[in-house]
């Protein structure tokens, strides 16, 4: 499980792990992960030419110092000191004394043009609200030329603990993070700032706390929580899900949604909608009732909402059911929010940012520029587990009562830009709907199919256009290569 604290949290930990240790021994162990990863992005550390950008604080010294032990294998390096005043004296002076100069930041041209290697450490994880005029320009230099661009700890420009961008911002190769990861490194937009992600272990771990912020579940865990079939199984205990979707205009919704389903190991599917003809073509073993989804026979979760056009009343009647539910698409539109929240049984809320957008009342261009936020407050106001669906997939669950600790919110980075076709949302609906029905919790349902339903879109793909069918005829391969 990979996962992410607060700031707060960071600084907390630091501080009681430094009460223990020499003076500057945590800013050592930094730098010399931070200067090993950088001669090994260099490959031949002798000779080439290295750009430090140092801005004040410790993450300025983390730079100088890393800076300071590639001067002294031979590499020449520069540091451009934003804030002169206020830079690491430790680590200025270990620089100097290896070789290293300096450089104002109007000077920053040439060295930048001539570097193999630039190490942004200009801002630490307490940056807010975006770079200031001269660390904007650095930002725009770096941008313009061809070195390889280290972040320490994270590229400046991001917020660590919301993962948004605020204005330039350094885009980097590789992000060196020194005891646990932040959100930012999880989250987009600013995790596409932060390239690859190497984690530096400075014996932080036993001074954090057990909850964190976020979690980002591996193969493992994921293996962990796939249903499989007993002996005894039949297809009730492995679950029935009924799908309540489709229209005359959109009979294609119906068909994936049960195609995710059916893939996702359901042991049977019941579909209640006007696509019945389009399902039992395509497949014979759905159980088809036209008498809606309160008199459609047992089921163990719902599914309502894809392609469902403007007809409430299927979205009501499954609100009404005492089973897990999933609203997805139409059914986000059309549901009452007060409903939602009635309900004693799970519900999973599965978004794209669009939809996100409309029941928030904000732009779409907020929800995906805080998106941590935007699920969150999606939870809270419906007092349901919300699937946000993007490049980086998150899901919250339902808030606690007050006082109680807060589930870390789950991030899914399986997916690729080949899941951006139409119906692969539908098809995730129905793996998440099989996943309930099968006993999982709206939480560990949700963040199990984003993590299938990515890694069917990576497999199915392969570097090449897919359709949502092509998806949904991929998860059995998914789910096979996470448990080997």
């Amino acid at each position: 499980m990979r996962t992410a604290y607060s700031v707060d949290t960071v600084r907390t930990a630091e501080g009681a792990l430094m009460e223990r240790l020499p003076d500057g021994t945590l800013m050592q162990r930094a730098a010399a992960g931070l200067a090993a990863a950088c001669a090994q992005l260099l490959g031949r550390v002798y000779g080439a030419r290295v750009v430090l950008l140092v801005g004040s604080g410790d993450n300025g010294g983390d730079a100088l110092y890393a800076g300071a032990r590639l001067a002294a294998r031979g590499a020449g390096v520069t540091a451009v000191l934003l804030s002169p005043e206020r830079v690491h004296p430790g680590g200025l002076a270990a620089l100097r004394r290896a070789g290293g100069t300096t450089a104002a930041p109007e000077d920053a041209g040439p060295p930048l043009r001539r570097a193999r290697l630039v190490v942004d450490g200009i801002v630490g994880i307490g940056g807010r609200g975006g770079l200031r005029p001269k660390a904007a320009r650095l930002a725009e230099l770096v941008a313009e030329g061809d070195a390889a661009v280290v972040a320490v700890d994270l590229p400046s420009g991001v917020e660590a603990d919301t993962g948004e961008v605020r204005g330039p911002a350094i885009r980097a190769d590789l992000t060196v993070t020194f005891g646990t990861h932040k959100p930012a490194h999880l989250i987009d937009p600013a995790r596409e700032y932060a390239g690859s992600v190497r984690l530096v272990d400075i014996g932080l771990g036993p001074e954090l706390p057990r909850t964190p912020v976020l979690e980002s579940p591996q193969h493992a865990e994921i293996a962990a929580l796939l249903p499989v079939p007993g002996a005894e199984s039949d297809k009730y205990r492995r679950g029935v899900v009924g799908i309540a979707a489709g229209s005359a205009r959109y009979p294609g919704a119906a068909v994936l949604a049960v195609a995710g389903a059916l893939r996702g190991g359901a042991g049977a599917v019941r579909y209640v909608g006007a696509a019945g003809e389009a399902v039992l073509a395509r497949f014979p073993e759905t159980l088809v009732s036209d008498r809606g989804p309160a008199k459609a026979g047992r089921v163990q979760a719902w599914v309502v909402g894809p392609g469902a056009g403007e007809d409430a009343g299927p979205v009501a009647e499954v609100l009404a059911a005492e089973v897990p539910v999933l609203l997805d698409a139409d059914g986000l539109r059309l549901a009452e929010r007060d409903a939602v929240r009635a309900r004693t049984a799970p519900t999973l809320l599965t978004p794209h940012a669009g939809e996100a957008a409309a029941l928030l009342g904000v732009s779409r261009e907020e929800v995906e520029g805080a998106r941590l936020t935007a699920v969150r407050e999606l939870a809270a106001r419906y007092r349901a587990t919300v699937l946000l669906k993007g490049s980086t997939t998150l899901v919250a669950g339902e808030p606690g009562e007050p006082g109680e600790p807060e589930a870390p919110v789950r991030v899914n980075a399986t997916g690729t830009p080949w899941l951006a076709t139409a119906g692969s949302g539908d098809v995730l609906s129905g793996l998440a709907g099989s996943l309930l029905a099968a006993g999982l919790s709206a939480r560990d349902a949700g963040s199990t199919a984003a993590h299938l339903h990515g890694l069917a879109g990576r497999l199915a793909a392969r570097g090449a256009p897919v359709g949502a069918h092509d998806v949904a005829e991929a998860i059995p391969r998914a789910w096979r290569s996470v448990g080997e």
